[in-house]
């Protein structure tokens, strides 16, 4: 007679072998990070150009340093503003072709219907001097001289 085990022995010994066997660095995978917001600046830093109305916090959405716009969109007026605080500390209306520094030390540059601004290697130009404006309205109204009533 020959001596058989019994299939439920051998079962749970298979059974119980599987559940006592150690998984190998078995870990739940990490979650990937959230997305940042579709308004958030870029990951490389402040950025360098302003192609829209609005304000914006220099150093962190904006780098400072001196930015040139084109002018005004569609005929209009350019007007851009700089704070610190709540203090301006320069502000323009402008229909031409516009130079702005922006400080380190300002906390916001506000612009508005304005063509792109975008930030140039230049030294910011000087300013117009009193004879320069002067000029400019001479040309505007012509030279000669205007008298104030009939003779």
């Amino acid at each position: 007679m020959r001596l058989r085990k019994p299939a439920v022995l051998v079962t749970a010994a298979l059974a119980g072998w599987c559940v006592l066997a150690p998984v190998a660095g078995a870990q739940p995978a990490p979650e990937p990070p959230p997305a940042p917001p579709a308004d958030a600046p870029p990951a490389e830093g402040p950025k360098t150009t302003i192609d829209a109305n609005g304000s914006y916090a220099v150093g962190t959405e904006i780098a400072p340093g001196v930015y040139q716009s084109a002018g005004p969109i569609d005929g209009g007026a350019c007007y851009w503003k700089r704070t610190a605080g709540e203090e301006t500390v320069d502000n323009r209306l402008t229909k031409k072709p516009s130079f702005v520094q922006i400080m380190p030390t300002d906390t916001t540059f506000t612009t508005s219907d304005c063509q792109t601004w975008q930030l140039t290697n230049a030294p910011m130009p000087p300013e117009p001097g009193p004879g320069s404006l002067l000029g400019e309205l001479t040309q505007a109204i012509g030279s000669g001289m205007f008298s104030g009533g009939p003779r």
